[in-house]
């Protein structure tokens, strides 16, 4: 059994500050400690790029690994609020809307991200605290 499985991990973008703070909310919703976290920049992330064969050049989303099944943009995200507590499950029932729409939205805030959220220079160092979340 793969080391990561028992996990859900979730890749972003590391310089992105509105990835960070989306990790940031994530941690702070995840209750029952189903996800690990990794930039893409950073090796573990680039390892698991490969694993799936993902092309990180032609990739501008947050990537989530669950079961070994791999999902990206749209999907990823309603995912990932599926397994948030509080209501940010009731997101999933989006799911039912195409899904070249909701990556279309998607896709729209991804390619200004950096315009309006803004860059760091390098990839988010988790506190002591937070280490353990990340991989």
């Amino acid at each position: 059994m793969n080391k990561h499985s028992t996990y859900r991990i979730i890749l972003f973008d590391g310089v992105c500050n509105l990835c960070n703070g989306a990790v940031n909310f994530v941690i702070q919703r995840d209750t029952t400690n189903v996800f690990k976290f990794a930039p893409l920049q950073e090796n573990a992330g680039t390892v698991l790029l490969k694993k799936y064969a993902i092309d990180p050049q032609k990739l501008d989303s947050i990537v989530l690994v669950e079961n070994d099944k791999v999902y990206i943009k749209s999907s990823a995200a309603l995912r990932i609020a599926r397994k948030m507590s509080g209501l940010w499950p009731l997101l999933y029932v989006c799911v039912v809307i195409p899904r070249f729409i909701r990556d279309g939205v998607y896709d729209f805030i991804a390619k200004n991200r950096y315009k309006w959220f803004g860059k760091k220079e390098q990839c988010m160092i988790p506190t002591p605290g937070l280490k353990e979340k990340f991989l």
